[in-house]
């Protein structure tokens, strides 16, 4: 959540930097002003007749002290205390703490001043690329979903049965494929520093708030129904372990010689995809459940950016340990996601597609979820309270590197070679095609 401080302290560098971001935040961000300059204006009403009521209390407890005669008529009159009116506007103060809250969740977080300018994907900045592997001699490139059904490995028509379109089936050595990733990604990742966690999978409407998944992508979600046994209601299955993970600093007091905090943990996610109908509709790239390895920071304010290329180059190390191509973007202002301050993008060379694919997201947040969530850190005994910053970043996306194996190391007799670093998990070297 955006700080409201600094919105009514300095509203032009708000507007400046939502105008970068496309500008289609600035008139909310109007909105929002408004609705702080009418609460600011009433509160201070409220905040009057609170002082006429204590004047009032304090004559009462006078009178009755002293014995006196004067009634409670005389007290209001010389107290100018309106219970009636204190009640009014405390409700109607209370409807404006509301909106402007509301309002508040409604906007992004501002970008950092190093993200680079521009409104499109095609003003994102290329920061770096690793070359990786060639295909061998003579192969010509197909996708993965191909690949991975000339192998008897992926099953789409059999997921589709269970679940609908979207869904994908992993058979045999697919499986195994899938589980051996999963098992290599997280390994690596603890022995950098990472705490691993297994966190619920379903989570409160408050823990999505938190992230910034809700309001705003409600839409996306799968909402689940309420149970006697959940207090307030519904549960929603998470869209990516970020929302767990960073919500274990929710409603805390951190240490600052506890920061960093690190956590990994791999997940089921789901997502309902809206508004994305007729595109990716093909193999694994864009599915309503996936998995993933997240990767999750806690820092404090000064070290955010550090960890931001630190946690990236966890990410990214991944892909080059395996061989992958692939090129670090930086996104451009206006391609920042709703809660980040700043973003590096991994894409991954497919070879089936003849283009580069996004496999992980990597995040600075600042202080932009830590509001929501009420998350904070003490630098020492008796110092006053400061939020933490929060990061994120896929760690990467499974699905979408078994499908970057597949079609980076398809060999031309149709079978897919296992890269060295993924065959003490997997068992063996290939994935030999299937016998006629």
């Amino acid at each position: 959540m955006i700080d409201l401080a600094l919105a009514r302290k300095n509203p032009d560098a708000l507007r400046a930097a939502y105008k970068s971001r496309g500008g289609r935040y600035v008139e909310p961000f109007e909105g929002l002003l408004e609705i702080a300059s009418r609460e600011k204006s009433l509160r201070a009403e409220v905040e009057e007749l609170r002082a006429a009521r204590n004047a009032y209390s304090k004559r009462m407890a006078e009178i009755k002290f002293k014995g006196g005669a004067s009634g409670p008529k005389d007290v209001v009159e010389t107290a100018g205390f309106d219970k009636a009116a204190l009640a009014s506007k405390e409700e109607e103060l209370g409807v404006l703490e509301r909106a402007l809250r509301e309002s508040a969740l409604g906007l992004p977080n501002p970008p950092h001043e190093s993200a680079p300018p521009g409104l499109t994907p095609e003003d994102n900045k290329v920061v770096r690329e690793f070359p990786g592997v060639s295909a061998p001699a003579g192969v010509k490139p197909r996708d993965h979903q191909e690949i991975g059904e000339r192998l008897g490995i992926l099953d789409f028509a059999a997921a589709a049965k269970l679940a609908g379109s979207r869904f994908c089936l992993w058979r045999g050595a697919g499986a195994k494929l899938v589980r051996a990733i999963i098992r290599y990604q997280l390994e690596r990742h603890i022995a950098a520093g990472y705490e691993e966690i297994w966190p619920p999978a379903l989570v409160r409407p408050e823990i999505l708030e938190g992230t910034g998944q809700l309001p705003k992508f409600e839409e996306q979600l799968y909402k689940t129904g309420s149970t006697e046994e959940q207090e307030g209601g519904a549960l929603y299955l998470i869209p990516t372990a970020e929302v767990p993970l960073t919500n274990l600093a929710r409603e805390s007091v951190l240490e600052a010689k506890d920061l960093p905090r690190k956590w990994c943990a791999y997940t089921p996610c789901f997502r309902q995809e809206a508004g994305s109908y007729g595109k990716d509709v093909r193999g694994l790239i864009r599915n309503h459940q996936f998995d993933k390895v997240e990767l999750v920071w806690v820092t404090k304010p000064e070290d955010s950016l550090a960890a931001l290329e630190s946690l990236t180059l966890d990410a990214e190390g991944v892909l080059k340990n395996l061989g992958l191509r692939y090129r670090v973007i930086e996104l451009c202002a206006g391609d920042l996601g709703f809660a980040s301050r700043k973003t590096y993008d991994l894409e991954v060379w497919m070879p089936g597609e003849g283009k580069f694919r996004e496999i992980s997201s990597c995040s600075d947040c600042g202080d932009f979820q830590a509001r929501r969530m009420n998350a904070r850190f003490r630098r020492a005994p008796k110092q006053p309270l400061e939020w933490i910053h929060t990061l994120n970043g896929s760690g990467v996306a499974v699905g979408r590197l078994f499908a970057a194996i597949l079609e980076n190391f398809q060999q031309a007799d149709g079978g897919v070679r296992i890269p060295e670093p993924l065959i003490p998990y997997f068992g063996t070297d290939r994935i030999n095609p299937r016998v006629p």
